[in-house]
């Protein structure tokens, strides 16, 4: 979750790329646009970002729009800049769990102008440096990024060159942490795990083994509740710190997280999209809907029933 996500990941695909989504629908295929009007609520294109607390909000938001406005809900498997693309093609009507993105955001709302806010999701997002539990019981200075080179060796990897390895998750996602082993003159590796859930593993495999493991982490996320990570203090985030991509040598900021939706489905009178405006909730909310995903293995569907059963008071207010 790229908490500032990497929009522009290696090899990216750009528009016209036949990307098969979890619908069938393709980046570029005009027939997927949103078919809501008058109130009526048609089909509902809703994009799928690769990290489980989004997907805990997306399942949340499809149920409710399919079992309570009666939407045809098309949920698409797309990574963070192509879901954007797709906003000017009616292929995404909505991404319903941005961490910030400035770029995404000039470039989608304020120069094309096919996109739009939707509101906060009421979620804090805050990404940073983590070590699992032990680890910061045993070596209590570790927690602070100046002591980190002393370190450095115990958490070399086959794949870090001889120097610490820093662990990232989905290469996709956005991240300073480059930049900031770079600048803050750390003998670091950034080595991406590839997923979410490798990273998740890497950090359970770390506490119950005692293995040295440092990496990139974000809350909102279930797993915090199963292996509570300690964050490493990087300097001080400040206004403007992060500005320059190259030079960032601060801490992540706290995000308020947000939804972005289609600017023609923002006009279409659907009801899902008074849904996804009105849509919000907590991280408590967010992680319990993720747990059930991720860790008692539910189908996203029954995960949002069950939740949406208990908190129907929540779900009330959304479609009121």
């Amino acid at each position: 979750m790229a908490r500032h996500w990497r929009a522009g990941a290696a090899g990216l695909a750009v528009l016209g790329l036949t990307l098969t989504a979890c619908g069938g629908a393709k980046v570029g295929d005009d027939s997927a646009a949103g078919s809501g009007s008058s109130g009526k609520c048609g089909t509902f294109n809703l994009a799928i970002n690769p990290w489980v607390g989004y997907e805990a909000n997306a399942a949340v938001l499809a149920y409710v729009a399919e079992h309570d406005l009666g939407c045809k809900v098309e949920q698409k498997d797309l990574k963070e800049e192509i879901a954007w693309q797709g906003f000017g093609t009616g292929e995404v009507d909505a991404v319903v769990e941005n961490w910030g993105h400035d770029d995404l955001k000039k470039k989608y709302i304020t120069e094309q102008k096919t996109a739009v806010e939707a509101g906060p999701t009421g979620n804090k997002g805050l990404i940073g440096w983590y070590v699992p539990p032990w680890l910061a019981k045993a070596h209590p200075d570790i927690t602070h990024w100046k002591n980190l080179n002393k370190y450095a060796s115990k958490f070399k990897t086959s794949e870090s060159g001889g120097k610490g390895q820093l662990l990232d998750g989905d290469p996709s996602y956005v991240t300073n942490d480059e930049a900031l082993v770079k600048n803050l003159k750390l003998d670091f590796k950034v080595v991406y795990a590839g997923s979410e859930t490798a990273l998740i593993q890497a950090y359970r495999n770390a506490e119950k083994n005692k293995q040295w493991v440092i990496g990139y982490f974000y809350e909102p996320q279930w797993f915090l509740s199963e292996v509570p990570l300690k964050k490493v203090g990087l300097p001080e985030y400040k206004e403007g710190c992060d500005a320059d991509a190259e030079k960032v040598a601060c801490d992540y900021p706290v995000y308020e997280l947000d939804k972005i939706v289609s600017a023609k489905f923002a006009k279409s009178g659907s009801p899902a999209y008074d849904l996804v405006k009105k849509f919000s909730w907590t991280n408590d909310d967010q992680n319990t809907v993720a747990k059930y995903i991720a860790v008692d293995k539910m189908a996203p569907e029954a995960a949002a029933k069950k939740w949406v059963e208990a908190n129907r008071d929540k779900v009330d207010a959304w479609i009121e």
